[in-house]
């Protein structure tokens, strides 16, 4: 199950929110992956990428809390600038 779905143009789109962190950090990063989905409701190759989101935290729970606050709106205008 998607943590979000949004859609845009005339397309629909999953997204998930990971925890990342890099080595020596303290902190975590927020990462989100974005793939289409196909008009059947199933899930598609036909377009996926991974993006970070300027998001850090220093544990996963805050990080996520976080996360449950950015806005549709943002996730579209990301997504559009990276298939633009």
């Amino acid at each position: 199950m998607s943590w979000r779905v949004i859609a845009h143009g005339d397309e629909v789109w999953h997204v998930d929110a990971v925890a990342e962190r890099r080595a020596n950090t303290a902190a975590w990063q927020l990462v989100l992956s974005f793939r289409a989905a196909s008009a059947g409701g199933g899930r598609e190759a036909r377009g996926s990428f991974w993006t970070p989101y300027p998001l850090e935290a220093t544990s996963k729970s805050a990080l996520f809390i976080q996360a449950e606050r950015i806005s549709d709106s943002a996730l579209t205008k990301l997504l559009a600038e990276r298939t633009a």
